[in-house]
Parts: C-alpha cells; sequence; structure tokens
C-alpha cells in the first residue's frame, strides 16, 4: 500500500532537471512562431481578409490579399508569387506557416469584435467562427494554430449562449468538461513543463516559513485551497527544522463558497484529507478546518482563533483553476482578514494587463497576448497536448467569459492593481529575502531559457516570460501586527 502522501502530485523540482535542457519555442512577445503580436497594426481594415476567406481560395494556406505591418513594415510574402523571394530565404513551409497564422489572428480578432457589435453581425460571427474551426484543430502543428482552436472554442460557447450571465453568474468558472482524475494528471504535467505554477507556491511557502521562523503555533487562511498541493512541502520543512517538543503546530482554515457549488465543497474536504494524512505520516503537526461561507462576504468569527498562533492569509487569485472571485468579494475577505492582525499575507495573481476604459476587443488581444506568451514558453513533450486539451481550453474559455460578462471597466482593471489596494488600505509590505529571490532563479533554471524574475517593488516577485509578464507574487502583513 502507498503511503498518504503519495496522493499528492510531486510540485517542486519532480523530474525535471532534463527538462531544462529542452530547445525553448520561439517567445510571442517579440515573435510567436514567426508573428510579432507587439508591433502588429491592430486597426488594419479587415474586409478584403474576410473576403478571402470566405472564398475557397481562402481555405488554402496561401498568404491574404492584405496583411499586418509589423516592425514598420510591410509583409513582403505575395499569394501570386509561385516561387520563393531571395530576400526571404526561408522554405515554403515555414512561409505557409507564418501567413496562415497572420490569418488566423485576424480572424480571431474580427470574431471577437463580430461578436460584441449588434444582431445585424451575429451571422458575421458565425461564419467568421465558422471558418476558424475548419482552419484549426488542438491538434495542429504549431502553438498559433493549436492557440486559435481553443480561442475559437471559446468564442463559440459566446456566441452560442443567449444569456451567459444566466448559466454560469459572473461568478462561476466555466465547469469542467474532463474527468478529474485527468484534470489532476494534467495539472501535475503542467508544473514539470513550466514554472508558471510552482513560482506562486515555491515563493509564497518560502516567505511564510520566514515570517513565522519563531511561532510555536501556525494558523494559515487558504481563500482557495484547490487540492491543497501548496502545502505539503511547507510541512516538509516545518518538520526538517523542529522536531519533538520544539515541533511548531500548523493549522490550516480552507474557505468555499457556496456560490462555487458542491463540487467545490467536496474538493476542500478532500484536499483536508490528504493533508491530515500526510502531515500523520512525516511527524508534522497539524489541524484542518473547513469554513463554508454562504455568500461572498467573509466573516472572520467564523474562524476558530487561538490565542498566540501567527495568522497567515494566503491568496492565489485567478490561476488555472482556481475559482473567479469578482472584486467586491476579494475586498471583503481581505478587509475582513485585516482585523486577524496577520503576519503575511501572500497575494499571487495573474500579470493580465487588462485595463479599463477598452472594452472587450483591447481585452481580447491582450489575451490573446497574454496565452501566446504562456504556449510559448512551455516546455516540449508528449504529454503537452494532453495538457493544453484539459487545462489551456477550460482556461482560456473562463477568461473569456469573465470579459465578457463584467462589463464593469472596474471588474478587469482591479485585476492588475491588488497591490496598490493593499498598499493603501491598511497593509504594509514585507520585503522578499534574498533567499526567496535566489529560490525564485533556481527554479527558473529548471526550465526553457526565457524566464525571468523581475522585483516587483521590495515586496513582490514577478514571472516573465522573456518581454511579457506572466505571474507575480507580493507579500504584505497588517499595519498593527509585530514584527
Amino acid at each position: 500500500m502507498n503511503p498518504p502522501h503519495d496522493d499528492f502530485p510531486y510540485l517542486l523540482f519532480s523530474n525535471n532537471t532534463a527538462a531544462a535542457t529542452a530547445t525553448s519555442t520561439s517567445s510571442c512577445v517579440e515573435q510567436h512562431d514567426g508573428i510579432s503580436l507587439d508591433h502588429m497594426d491592430w486597426d488594419c481594415d479587415f474586409h478584403d481578409l474576410i473576403e478571402s476567406m470566405m472564398s475557397d481560395k481562402g481555405a488554402t494556406t496561401e498568404s491574404p490579399p492584405l496583411l499586418p505591418r509589423y516592425n514598420g513594415q510591410e509583409e513582403i510574402f505575395n499569394s501570386s508569387s509561385t516561387g520563393l523571394s531571395m530576400a526571404d530565404e526561408l522554405d515554403h513551409d515555414v512561409e505557409a506557416g507564418e501567413s496562415k497564422g497572420l490569418r488566423l489572428v485576424h480572424l480571431l480578432v474580427a470574431a471577437a469584435d463580430a461578436s460584441i457589435g449588434a444582431d445585424k453581425t451575429r451571422e458575421l460571427t458565425r461564419v467568421l467562427l465558422a471558418k476558424l474551426k475548419d482552419m484549426t484543430s488542438p491538434n495542429d502543428r504549431t502553438n498559433m494554430e493549436r492557440l486559435a482552436a481553443h480561442f475559437t472554442n471559446g468564442l463559440s460557447k459566446l456566441h452560442k449562449e443567449t444569456n451567459v450571465q444566466r448559466q454560469y453568474g459572473p461568478n462561476q468558472q466555466h465547469p469542467e468538461a474532463h474527468d478529474q482524475v485527468d484534470v489532476m494528471l494534467a495539472f501535475q504535467m503542467l508544473q514539470n513543463m513550466s514554472p508558471y505554477i510552482n513560482f506562486g507556491y515555491l515563493t509564497a511557502t518560502q516567505a511564510i516559513l520566514e515570517a513565522v521562523q519563531y511561532e510555536r503555533r501556525i494558523h494559515i487562511v487558504d481563500n482557495d485551497i484547490k487540492d491543497g498541493v501548496q502545502w505539503p512541502s511547507l510541512m516538509q520543512a516545518l518538520v526538517s527544522r523542529n522536531t519533538g517538543l520544539s515541533a511548531q503546530h500548523l493549522r490550516i482554515t480552507a474557505l468555499s463558497r457556496a456560490t462555487n457549488g458542491k463540487k467545490s465543497v467536496t474538493a476542500v474536504q478532500e484536499a483536508g484529507r490528504r493533508l491530515t494524512a500526510f502531515a500523520e505520516s512525516i511527524g508534522q503537526p497539524f489541524s484542518y478546518h473547513h469554513c463554508r461561507m454562504d455568500s461572498d462576504t467573509f466573516n472572520p468569527l467564523s474562524l476558530k482563533l487561538v490565542r498566540g498562533e501567527a495568522v497567515v492569509i494566503n491568496c492565489m487569485l485567478h490561476l488555472p483553476r482556481f475559482s473567479h472571485q469578482p472584486p467586491n468579494s476579494i475586498i471583503s475577505f481581505l478587509s475582513e482578514a485585516k482585523t486577524l492582525n496577520p503576519k503575511l499575507v501572500t497575494l499571487v495573481h495573474e500579470e493580465v494587463g487588462l485595463v479599463g476604459n477598452q472594452g472587450f476587443l483591447y481585452r481580447f488581444m491582450d489575451l490573446l497576448h497574454q496565452f501566446s506568451a504562456i504556449f510559448d514558453s512551455l516546455e516540449e513533450g508528449p504529454a503537452r497536448g494532453f495538457v493544453e486539451r484539459v487545462i489551456f481550453g477550460p482556461w482560456v474559455s473562463g477568461w473569456l467569459t469573465r470579459i465578457a460578462i463584467n462589463a464593469d471597466d472596474a471588474e478587469v482593471e482591479s485585476v492588475a492593481s491588488w497591490p496598490l489596494w493593499l498598499d493603501t488600505n491598511g497593509f504594509k509590505p514585507v520585503e522578499v529575502s534574498f533567499a526567496n529571490r535566489c529560490q525564485a532563479k533556481l527554479l527558473l533554471s529548471l526550465f526553457n531559457d526565457g524566464y525571468e524574475v523581475e522585483e516587483l517593488g521590495k515586496n513582490g516577485l514577478v514571472l516573465g516570460w522573456k518581454s511579457r509578464r506572466l505571474v507575480s507574487a507580493s507579500f504584505w502583513a497588517s499595519c498593527e501586527s509585530s514584527e
């Protein structure tokens, strides 16, 4: 019989020593499958392109009549050419792939633009999405083609839903369409393909260890525990430095919200069972509590506080598979959590550069840019297609739903402004240690060249892929908490 902790996916540095030698894909920020998204002329007229796509000739991989300008120059490929330009020095397959990628980007933006117009554009949306489905598949050769397939599926869902908010609600994720076992397996594989998840886990865990070094009792309030895979490494670290009578007692309170459904409650309970079994197997004093919230309003009185314990607030926001929480819910949680005088608040969230007053189309393009960077940063391997289908498909659809149904600009603008909110609402920054910075850089050394760690003030770190920020982690404490 396997020990209890075998239930947990390996989180850090698992079977990854060879992964660092994998060949890096091209960066979408500078060039995604040969397509520069940063320098595209998004204001170009789509009419000629759409007409070309609707024709039989448009179904081929030849260049469209109108291509965007980028890097300040016209694209030099010409669909009427029967050979290759001497200046290109590219083979025909590369040229065709780049041309198709440009067509897909244009068609996606055109479909997104048409989908938010008046009723008269619904037919155009349908036609564009049908063409995109004909041109793409999740099993295609290039990153751009596969990513376009996921965005096409997401847009198709929005197009079919006459009332998205009635079906999902602003606080809901798209329901996972895959078996839970497959989802957990794909999530583990993603951790071996990219530091995207482990970066937040690792930096938050290190900050917690440093903040509670001299505390006898530690109480972590986890805003969204999911499978609980963040905490075994913390337990192991606590056990390694304190044993016997000096062992630190760890208590975790996991929150679940009624708005996230029964599956969320079951997942929290299952996480508790696994964590309890794991703690017992390594000799870590541990207790687990499940706090069910009937609404999005957090009540600190619902927690069972013990005198003398150091309180830590853990917030993982909008990462893949994590529940979406609207700003009012997060503000309520952090405001009430401040009354607990937390020793530390860890905040990890996606660096989606969405800002207000721009509308759905601008947000769509930024989201496409973000996922292009993530796709290009992933390690290549036989498991990649499985991970893209099980994790990225629902992840893209979830984001598209949120930016479509949340018309309030404050909803989207707040995604990138949580550190500012904390700084102006009774929280003080906790400086990132030298050890935490070094550990984050060590993690990145196990993956593709191109990842980088950027310091965000004195109390934050950002994971980036070349010139695109992906995930940030920042650390705070209540202004009333003791040093």
